[in-house]
């Protein structure tokens, strides 16, 4: 018997029949797994905007046998009325043979059912053998109130005998808080249906497209997981010649995308609904009173509040006032503005900025000012409200560096001209910045503001943004002087402005400490240096902040690696390097310098291989330009490494790279103390003097450079010329590292006169100094004559056991001429003080009694230390130490 709906018209066969599963389809098991689950109970309700894939998952499920009986399925249109659609669910369940009493009857007319069909069908599935399971595709709140009301009462008093499955765009008028509470309800919701990295690369391998991963990445954060836009990329890169070049160059208004998004979603909005998504699309981010600005109108909350329930690709952002549109839909709906009102765009951008400033949002405000091209307003909002340090750092200096790339260099204004400034400063362009500057100086001399909407350019804020870059920009080989004079200016500066705004803006001391510490390290002024950088180091701590203290831990390590505070300098190099990662710096905002004090401090340990691969970091880092003395520092430290693994072209090399034009007198004789070192390591006592004798410092000759002077006259044999130029190294003024150096020198002139109580006496002084920061490569640089006497004064050489872990360890890694095979590993430390113990002819329980072990734990380091030396006996393992410079 052929059924009719009310109309009389005959029933669509396509609504009973699930749509085709697609060929190119993505197994999402998880999800089938609990729509399987959720038809064990009464509602089951899969919800997502457009294309999220909805209904090709029930499709999938219905298809694959999972559900406790066939499910029967109906596609709800969004004009059934009450009666119609209660007579398509009675033909979907004939259909799917649910045998029902034929006291239920058929509604007759179209308007509606009456309680008691109701109540009837209610009974008549109540009473089935087997529950019924039916998909209500597409089932929206387009449906009249009194159908949900009708499919709630029937599902309630179905005693288990219906099972519904609803997919749909937006919340259904069922009354959902019921359901949940009684746990009675299985939800997939837009998050869920959204694609994951896997499935989207499990799509485009069904495509046969083979993207690399940060392709894929790249299609996920473009298309938000959005099944559809996902599909349809793939479909679009199928047809490309460079499909990875295709996801680069991806643009939503030019694709079979925005034919989608035209049509299945803005097209089916009422015509004021349509105005207010394509005048708030111009926002990342969208309030109702935003809304109400762009449009005019007063119903922002509730048109925005309906769209986010439609699951119309705008979503409220995390239960507050605010709603987001998916950004493939603000694409399109962008340059579907720009075709459908040319010249609104930049207007709506500057009601934006406006609104957005008056309510405090300034970042977003300078952002829509920059769109509206109305940089006057852009650049003010920046500089009137303290906020230049945020081009420099923090999380929007990209964004607001990339808003104001396209101002134009001649943009008139005081304000327009500080951004500029900033902006050439953060792209490392001094000359750019220093031009900018300019300008700005020409427009404060003027006094007269371009827009009478802004403030006074000769403003606090204005004067203060002004001494601030002149700090940040300054060259230190220029004008130290001008710079420090600068930062007081600004300082003063700050105290004149609301001290609510200056508290707000902690990257702005940060950011003046920060670069006038590295400013006055640049200079040599060491202790003022370490003073002013541990006070911008304090400074820190806060959101924003994290560029300048990265700048300022590295400058401070340095600073301790100068001062010759190994332990400090790494500890400030590591704090700065897990800030760096803490904080996800860009690699391009990395200069490197934590590994250049690293590898300062291993190669004056003698810690080759460490110094080694912190140098190959430094000189692999892409990050920006060091200034000249840095760049110098570096070629001092990697000289020093090549020169100790016995490369002395390399050390050269690396040294006379370094131009001196234009660099300090004591930057210079750096470079000619650094260069005779390496004529040194090449036995040329004369080379280190002649380049010596070449640099001249007209303030005098430094303590390291009098210590580098000693050393090559006494290689030179000249024992009294070299004690005189000791003379002038003091005993206070100096860093631990050269007065260290000075008494090992001493002691060698000592020794080489034959007084030995004094060469023992300065040789201990070395040490003393020598050993709280591990400051060994001198002592290796001095040849055989240290480990010698150590030898014949066993006291001595206990008390210093740090001057050797290093040694054995290098000497572990070097190739032997002997025919011997190498070490094959370094000794442990407590290994090397037992073979200590051994060299001394202590006996087994002697040397268990020094340690405080057992004699058992002895003979445990013994037959490893036996092993590593590759010997058998204990006098064997004595000697092979001895000749590999262990002991």
């Amino acid at each position: 018997m052929e059924h009719r709906a009310p109309t009389g018209d005959p029933m669509l066969t396509a609504r009973f029949a699930p749509p085709a599963v697609p060929k190119l389809l993505v197994h999402r098991p998880e999800l089938l797994g609990r729509l399987t689950a959720g038809a064990q109970g009464p509602l089951t309700l899969i919800n997502g905007p457009a294309g999220s894939g909805k209904t090709v998952l029930t499709a999938h499920w219905a298809a694959g046998g999972r559900a406790p009986r066939p499910p029967m399925w109906l596609t709800v249109e969004p004009d059934d009325a009450p009666g119609a659609f209660w007579a398509y669910v009675l033909e979907a369940l004939h259909r799917g043979g649910v045998a029902l009493p034929a006291a239920v009857g058929r509604p007759t007319r179209a308007e509606g059912v009456t309680r008691s069909f109701l109540v009837r069908l209610a009974d008549g599935l109540a009473a089935a053998a087997q529950p019924a399971v039916l998909v209500l595709d597409q089932f929206d709140t387009t449906q009249p109130p009194a159908t949900s009301e009708g499919l709630d009462f029937v599902l309630r008093h179905a005693a288990g005998g219906l099972r519904i499955v609803l997919t749909s765009r937006s919340d259904t008028l069922l009354p959902l808080h019921r359901y949940r509470a009684a746990g009675e309800i299985t939800e997939i919701r837009h998050a869920d249906l959204r694609f994951t990295d896997a499935d989207a690369e499990a799509l485009l391998g069904e495509h046969r497209l083979d993207i690399s991963p940060a392709g894929i990445r790249l299609l996920m954060e473009r298309t938000e997981g959005w099944a559809a836009g996902v599909r349809l990329c793939a479909l679009a890169m199928q047809r490309s010649a460079d499909p990875e070049a295709f996801l680069r160059q991806f643009a939503a208004d030019r694709t079979t995308i925005a034919d989608y998004l035209l049509t299945e979603v803005l097209d089916a909005q009422p015509p004021p609904t349509q105005d207010l998504l394509l005048r708030v699309c111009v926002t990342d981010r969208v309030h109702p009173e935003l809304a109400d600005e762009l449009t005019g109108r007063d119903d922002g909350a509730r048109t925005l509040a309906r769209l986010a329930r439609d699951n119309a690709f705008l979503e409220q952002i995390d239960a507050s006032a605010w709603y987001r549109l998916h950004p493939l839909f603000a694409e399109v709906l962008r340059a579907h503005l720009r075709q459908r009102c040319p010249g609104l765009e930049p207007r709506l951008h500057g009601r934006a900025a406006r609104w957005l400033a008056r309510t405090g949002r300034l970042t977003e405000a300078v952002l829509q000012g920059a769109a509206a091209g109305d940089w006057q307003f852009a650049a003010a909002q920046l500089v009137d409200n303290l906020a230049l340090g945020r081009l420099l750092t923090g999380l929007e200096a990209d964004p607001l560096g990339r808003a104001f790339a396209g101002m134009p260099a001649g943009t008139a204004g005081a304000a327009p001209a500080l951004v500029g400034a900033a902006c050439r400063l953060a792209g490392q362009d001094l000359p750019g910045c220093e031009a900018a500057l300019r300008r700005a100086d020409a427009c404060l001399a003027d006094g007269s503001p371009t827009d009478a909407s802004l403030a006074d350019p000769a403003g606090p804020a204005t004067r203060f943004g002004r001494a601030f870059l002149g700090v940040l920009a300054g060259r230190p080989a220029d004008d130290v002087t001008g710079i420090e004079r600068a930062a007081a200016d600004a300082e003063r500066l700050l105290r004149e402005l609301p001290a609510h705004l200056v508290a707000e803006r902690p990257e702005l001391r940060a950011l003046l400490l920060a670069h006038l510490g590295a400013v006055e390290l640049g200079a040599g002024r060491l202790d003022r240096a370490e003073s002013t950088l541990a006070a911008a180091v304090a400074a820190c701590g806060r959101p924003g902040t994290e560029s300048p203290h990265w700048a300022a831990l590295g400058s401070l390590a340095l600073t301790e690696l100068l001062r010759g505070r190994l332990r400090r300098a790494a500890e400030h190099a590591h704090a700065s390097l897990a800030l760096a990662e803490r904080s996800a710096l860009p690699p391009e905002r990395r200069a490197g310098i934590e590994h250049l004090v690293l590898a300062g401090v291993a190669v004056e340990q003698d810690d080759l291989t460490a110094a080694r691969h912190h140098f190959d970091l430094v000189t692999a880092a892409p990050g920006p330009r060091w200034d000249p003395v840095t760049a110098v520092r570096a070629a001092v430290i990697g000289a020093r490494i090549s020169a100790a693994e016995g490369d002395g072209d390399a050390a050269l090399a690396a040294l006379r790279g370094v131009g001196p034009e234009g660099l300090p007198a004591r930057v210079v004789d750096e470079l000619a103390v650094a260069e005779s070192a390496v004529h040194l390591a090449r036995d040329d006592a004369a080379g280190a003097l002649r380049v010596l004798d070449a640099s001249q410092d007209p303030d005098g000759d430094g303590p390291e450079h009098a210590v580098a002077r000693a050393r090559a006259l006494l290689a030179a044999g000249r024992g009294a010329c070299a004690a005189q130029a000791l003379a002038g190294v003091p005993e206070d003024g100096a860093t631990t590292p050269v007065r260290a150096h000075a008494h090992l020198l001493h002691a060698r002139i000592a020794a080489a006169d034959g007084d030995d109580p004094q060469a023992h006496r300065r040789l201990g002084e070395a040490l003393a100094l020598a050993r709280p920061e591990e400051l060994r490569r001198m002592f290796a640089e001095s040849g055989p004559w240290v480990h010698r006497t150590l030898g014949r004064d066993p006291g001595l050489a206990r008390a210093h056991g740090w001057l050797t872990p290093r040694a054995a360890a290098r000497a572990a890694r070097a190739p032997r001429g002997d025919g011997r095979t190498p070490v094959v590993e370094p000794l442990s430390a407590r290994e090397t003080e037992v073979l200590r113990k051994a060299a001394e002819l202590l006996s087994t329980e002697e040397i268990a009694a020094e340690l405080y072990v057992s004699a058992n734990t002895v003979k445990t380091h013994l037959k490893s230390i036996y092993r590593k030396l590759c010997v058998t006996r204990r006098s064997e393992a004595v000697h092979r130490a001895q000749d590999l410079g262990m002991l």
